[in-house]
C-alpha cells in the first residue's frame, strides 16, 4: 500500500503524508495556516455537522489563495487537521472533477464509516474543490450506500447554493 502510495503521489506530483500521526511517528508537517480570523467555509462546516448528527465529520479542501498549487484541507469538523497535505485521492476529485465512494464496510476502523469525496462546487455549479463527508454506519443507521451516497450529494447540491465563489470560503465568517 505504501509503495502504491508513494507511486501515485510521484506520478501527480504531490507528496503523500499520512493524515494522522501515531505517537511513535513524526507529527504531519502543514502546508498551509489558516487566518487568525474564522473563515466562511468553517462556519459551513459547523453548520453541516450541527444539523446532520449522522455524519463523523465534514472537510473542505482546495488550494488556498495565495499558495502555489498546495493542496489541503481549510476547513472542517478536525481544526487541529486544517493545514494537512491532501492525499492522491484527495486531489483527484478536486483535479478531475471524479467523486470517490468508500463504503470501508468490512475495515477494522476503531468508528464504521461511510465516506463520500465529491467535487465541491459553487453556486454556478462550477468545481472548486473537494468535499469529504463521512457517515457513521452501523446497526442504528438502516442506510446501505446508495442511501449515503444519495444523502451526501444532495447535502452537497443544496451547500453549492450557499458558495458564491470559491473565495468566498476563505473570507472571514458572516
Amino acid at each position: 500500500m505504501a509503495l502504491r502510495r508513494a507511486i501515485l503521489s510521484a506520478a501527480i506530483g504531490v507528496t503523500a503524508l499520512p493524515l494522522t500521526a501515531s505517537a511513535n511517528a513524526e507529527p504531519v508537517a502543514r502546508n498551509w495556516t489558516a487566518p487568525a480570523y474564522r473563515i466562511y467555509a468553517q462556519s459551513l462546516s459547523d453548520d453541516i455537522m450541527a444539523h446532520h448528527p449522522e455524519l463523523w465529520s465534514v472537510t473542505f479542501h482546495g488550494v488556498p489563495p495565495g499558495t502555489d498549487k498546495v493542496y489541503t484541507m481549510f476547513a472542517g469538523s478536525y481544526p487541529d487537521r486544517i493545514g494537512n497535505p491532501d492525499d492522491p485521492d484527495d486531489v483527484d476529485v478536486i483535479v478531475k472533477g471524479i467523486t470517490s465512494v468508500d463504503p470501508r464496510w468490512h475495515r477494522h476502523d476503531a468508528r464504521g464509516k461511510f465516506v463520500l469525496q465529491m467535487p465541491l462546487r459553487d453556486r454556478n455549479g462550477e468545481n472548486i474543490g473537494l468535499l469529504v463527508l463521512a457517515y457513521r454506519i452501523g446497526p442504528e443507521m438502516h442506510m446501505g450506500e446508495r442511501d449515503y451516497f444519495a444523502a451526501g450529494t444532495m447535502l452537497r447540491d443544496q451547500l453549492e447554493n450557499r458558495i458564491p465563489d470559491y473565495a468566498s470560503l476563505f473570507a472571514p465568517a458572516r
